[in-house]
């Protein structure tokens, strides 16, 4: 044997190196840690204060206060119309779960609510930053990112109103989602392709809005995971390598292919139970929809660097300046092309760019839902791919440089100061409805939105005359606004000017022919006028439109008990136990019907049951021992004498006398 032989001989038998540890035996994730701590006490240092927030008039009795299947927690019913219903023009059941569960933890106690929002926007920035960190291996280029995303105040929108528990709930999903895709490209497999299709599934019954994600996917694809091949210049015409890249794009597109059939599906869904509130093209043509989101894209932008003058309501201009439009476009395409000229450089520039342009496009306007031109909200998740462009262009731009530590350690400490205080103070806005649209007034021009929302926070306040002026200010900026309308007729009507107020519901039908809300109203000024049969007309009307509506079953129950029509009175009060089990003046009055037909024993039902719900309601009081004393009872009726000797002594001697006589 010779001895080349015999040293290759020794090197097969020598034996095999130990396979190499996992990472995370190999190096402690301190700095990991300390980031994420940093991350949890900051967020919570700057947010903490929305446990003392109220529920806001805007959206969140639709999907809280006065929404009976949240109130009532979880139940087999409550997942039921969660998953059926189409309610507040949205279909999102897991949102309604959420709800749900927040209604069996907290009732209605706001801090509760806004805790969980906050729960969500905390575990959501935590997930962002590992998913970053375990994308490119940027430590403090990925912890940036979250914190930017954390403190920043165009997501005060999102974290301090409950009605957008879908944000901030999706938003999770959207980001464990992307973790259990990164795990997947690392190692695929069915059963973890599995699990990026379940989280992002699970999103979509959140908000559509993730609608997006497998776009994004592809995105980070290209960049950090580098799924595509990137092929030397020299072999960048070479027909086998442009083969090859082509096969490989084909492969990460078909992979998303089931994900795009739930997009489909979900987008139909939302076009459905939107349909009502979509603006057709006869109101707001495509011509200012386009200009519109130009314009928006660019000051979305601006408002993320210089953060002034945020607003819960940005209403819609009818006209745009040409100006505005060709510099909005010119910007937009100046920088779309600038990041394809850096692009293969700093592939993070077409990655946070399109980041940024694509997650919009839902929300952007170009399908128009609601009255408003933009929103704070709608930056949630796009606002991390400028985020991305931020951190890792100025890192590349400082790289090298003598100074970096130090130059960026000062800056570090002053972005975390000045983000501080500036959400601080946006989050304090959120604090009522007064402050909130407040804020919104002071801080726009001709805001009909706000000047509508206002007015009815203080109609509700019974500062009928302020509201009177707000209402009528929105309807100089917007004549055709059906809400201003009706809120102002609401506001005459309890001034008791019904015949004002009746014109101004009539305009409000005129403009919104399906507006149950109007219809109602409506009934009940005719009704106090006296003219009862056509107060019925409206009541039915507003039925037939929105058959769930509490108030119009209530205002017809009591129009047919005021005319000794009982047995249809009990028919619309019991249609709105369907919907609110425990209201309580609904329970009194069906015992109040029952006891005029002489079923006094149903009626000692639900006037016990309305005690139930409210033990000092003195007149269920009286009339339990009325219904006690009438079936011969008096022993429970003297039990009833003795509690409204304590709370109103002037029906306890009426009800003595009865009997006693």
């Amino acid at each position: 044997m010779s001895r080349s032989k015999a040293r290759r001989k020794t090197k097969d038998l020598a034996p095999a190196p130990p396979p190499p540890k996992p990472a995370f035996l190999c190096k402690p994730l301190i700095p990991e840690v300390l980031i994420s701590l940093f991350l949890i006490t900051a967020t919570l240092a700057v947010f903490w204060s929305v446990k003392n927030f109220d529920f806001l008039t805007l959206d969140d009795e639709e999907y809280v206060t006065e929404n009976p299947h949240v109130q009532v927690g979880l139940t087999a019913k409550g997942v039921l119309w969660a998953f059926t219903t189409m309610h507040a023009s949205n279909w999102h059941p897991l949102t309604w779960l959420s709800h749900m569960l927040d209604g069996v933890l907290y009732g209605l106690s706001p801090g509760g609510h806004h805790l969980t929002n906050l729960l969500f926007h905390i575990t959501s920035t935590l997930l962002l930053f590992w998913l970053f960190k375990r994308m490119t291996g940027g430590l403090w280029r990925s912890g940036w990112v979250a914190l930017l995303f954390a403190l920043h105040p165009l997501h005060v929108e999102s974290v301090a109103w409950v009605s957008e528990r879908k944000d901030v709930l999706s938003t999770f999903l959207w980001m464990l989602t992307m973790w259990t895709y990164v795990a997947y490209a690392n190692r695929p497999s069915q059963g973890r392709y599995g699990l990026v299709f379940l989280s992002f599934a699970l999103g979509l019954l959140s908000k559509p809005m993730l609608v997006t994600l497998p776009f994004v996917l592809l995105l980070v694809d290209y960049w950090p995971l580098r799924r595509f091949p990137t092929e030397p210049a020299k072999n960048l015409y070479d027909s086998q390598s442009k083969t090859s890249l082509r096969s490989v794009a084909f492969h990460l597109i078909w992979e998303k292919v089931p994900f795009f059939v739930l997009v489909a599906v979900s987008s139909v869904l939302t076009l459905v139970a939107q349909r009502g509130a979509i603006a057709s093209l006869e109101v707001i043509p495509l011509g200012t929809r386009i200009a519109n989101a130009l314009i928006s894209y660019v000051c979305y932008i601006g408002k993320t660097i210089w953060p002034s003058g945020l607003a819960v309501q940005y209403p819609y201009s009818s006209q745009f300046p040409m100006w505005e439009v060709a510099g909005a476009a010119l910007i937009l395409v100046g920088v779309s092309v600038w990041v394809i000229w850096e692009g293969r450089r700093r592939p993070y520039l077409g990655m946070g760019w399109s980041w940024y342009l694509g997650t919009l496009i839902p929300v952007i306007g170009l399908v128009q839902v609601g009255a408003q031109a933009m929103a704070d909200r709608y930056t949630y998740v796009p606002l991390i791919g400028l985020f991305i462009m931020m951190v890792w262009g100025i890192s590349d731009l400082l790289a090298g440089w003598r100074y970096q530590r130090a130059l960026l350690s000062a800056s570090a400490l002053l972005l975390i100061t000045v983000l501080t205080f500036l959400t601080r103070t946006q989050l304090q806005y959120w604090s009522n409805s007064v402050t909130l649209f407040k804020r919104s007034l002071n801080v726009t021009v001709d805001n009909y939105l706000s000047h509508n929302s206002y007015g009815v926070v203080l109609a509700r306040k019974g500062k009928n005359e302020e509201a009177i002026t707000h209402f009528t200010e929105a309807l100089k900026l917007r004549p055709n606004f059906a809400k201003a309308h009706n809120g102002l007729g609401v506001a005459l009507s309890r001034q008791a000017n019904y015949q004002e107020a009746i014109l101004h519901y009539n305009e409000a039908l005129r403009i919104k022919k399906d507006y149950a809300e109007a219809y109602n109203n409506l009934g009940v000024a005719l009704a106090r006028q006296g003219k009862v049969q056509e107060a019925f007309i409206h009541y039915k009307e507003a039925l037939r439109i929105m058959p769930l509506s509490v108030d119009a079953h209530y205002n017809i129950g009591n129009l047919f008990g005021l005319q000794g029509n009982y047995q249809e009175a009990i028919y619309h009060f019991t249609e709105i136990l369907k919907i609110k089990p425990n209201d309580v003046e609904v329970h009194y009055n069906i015992g109040v019907a029952l006891a005029e037909q002489g079923k006094n024993e149903e009626a000692i039902t639900h006037f016990t049951e309305a005690l139930r719900l409210k033990p000092n309601f003195s007149e269920a009081h009286f009339s339990l021992g009325l219904a006690y004393l009438t079936i011969g009872n008096r022993n429970s009726a003297l039990e009833e004498y003795k509690v409204l000797k304590t709370i109103n002594p002037d029906l306890a001697n009426t009800l003595s006398r009865k009997i006693f006589e």
